[in-house]
């Protein structure tokens, strides 16, 4: 706490600062690494908010856990599906497969920026970064967005020279084939990555899980481009892949959207709303006259300002601000540290006699 700003709070009716760190009095209910009752609403892409108990990790050092798991398995994952892919690439010479098979190489590198922020994640603050290394996580996010884009220009000019340098596609069913591969691989791999991505907040990690799913979903094309190969339009193998690189840049557009509202600290208002209702029912507080909620990686920090009658006594006012944190605690999901400031409510004032 400020000394200056203590005494000054004193001198206008005992306000206080507490932040989110731990006492012996009043945080045995908090509910960290356990699961919490189930709440109403559904998942928030950017703010990462769920409700759902089924799906909650509360504590840091599981969430960091299960994220490594599950880049870890996709990882291998994506491996398996890329690699009798590349094969068929080679075989065939299809061009719309080469620009499915480079995104899938693609997004199977995204998870080694993604383990090394989870892996950073996990060391206390310092001195220096004394809110610790959770936003290394949304750093690794922009390496997605550069692999993304990596791969965007590359099936890009395949199809463009194959346009302009026609060849002949061989073994159109394995293409065919490959590409079924693809899809099914890629959306398993999605489906985990976001899953997972909801469960701990992770921006990151759901950007990764969408780049997955449109890898299936440009699998789906190269069965397209095989089909119109055999009825005999050579054109369409290429012609798929340009489409499978403005497909690319639609996810593009979107991780970026994602991760850009978390790099400018985006909160959904939902759980701003719900953090502020919590302040109000919270006994002693009379009105809730700022609060700020930001992302650390995947937790939650929060800082409020709160009145309160400004005839009560220091510790009485600790002990409304020392509420006012385990409460928020108790019921945002993902929120690791609260601040809270109190000010007297001039309403309440005692008149001069």
């Amino acid at each position: 706490m400020d000394t200056g700003q203590e005494h000054e709070r004193a001198a206008h009716g005992h306000g206080h600062a507490h932040g989110g760190h731990p006492h012996e009095d009043g945080h045995a209910d908090h509910p960290a690494g356990r699961w919490v009752r189930l709440r109403h609403g559904l998942l928030d892409l950017i703010g990462g908010h769920s409700h759902d108990s089924a799906d909650q990790i509360d504590d840091a050092l599981e969430a960091d856990a299960a994220g490594r798991r599950a880049l870890l398995i996709s990882l291998a994952g994506l491996a398996l599906t890329a690699a009798p892919q590349a094969v068929v690439v080679a075989l065939s010479g299809s061009v719309a497969l080469l620009g499915d098979t480079l995104h899938n190489v693609a997004d199977a590198l995204t998870a080694v920026p993604l383990l090394i922020a989870f892996t950073l994640a996990r060391r206390p603050p310092t001195t220096r970064f004394t809110y610790g290394f959770g936003r290394a996580e949304d750093l690794a996010g922009l390496a997605v967005l550069a692999m993304i884009s990596l791969s965007s220009v590359l099936a890009g000019w395949a199809a463009i020279d194959r346009l302009l340098h026609p060849r002949h596609i061989d073994h159109l069913a394995a293409v065919a084939v490959a590409g079924l591969v693809g899809f099914v691989g890629n959306e398993i791999v999605a489906r985990y990555r976001i899953r997972a991505g909801h469960q701990i907040g992770s921006a990151a990690l759901v950007a990764d899980g969408l780049h997955a799913r449109t890898d299936g979903l440009t699998s789906l094309a190269v069965l397209l481009g095989a089909a119109g190969v055999a009825l005999g339009w050579h054109w369409a193998d290429p012609v798929v892949g340009l489409a499978i690189t403005v497909t690319i840049l639609g996810v593009l557009r979107s991780a970026a959207r994602v991760l850009g509202a978390r790099l400018m600290d985006a909160v959904d208002p939902d759980v701003v709303a719900e953090a502020r209702t919590t302040l109000l029912h919270t006994e002693g507080i009379d009105t809730v006259r700022e609060l700020r909620l930001r992302w650390i990686g995947h937790t939650l920090r929060a800082e409020a300002d709160v009145t309160v009658d400004p005839n009560l006594t220091l510790a009485a006012a600790h002990d409304v601000a020392h509420a006012a944190e385990a409460h928020l605690l108790r019921h945002i999901r993902r929120l690791s540290a609260a601040t809270i400031h109190t000010s007297p409510a001039l309403h309440h004032a005692t008149p001069a006699l």
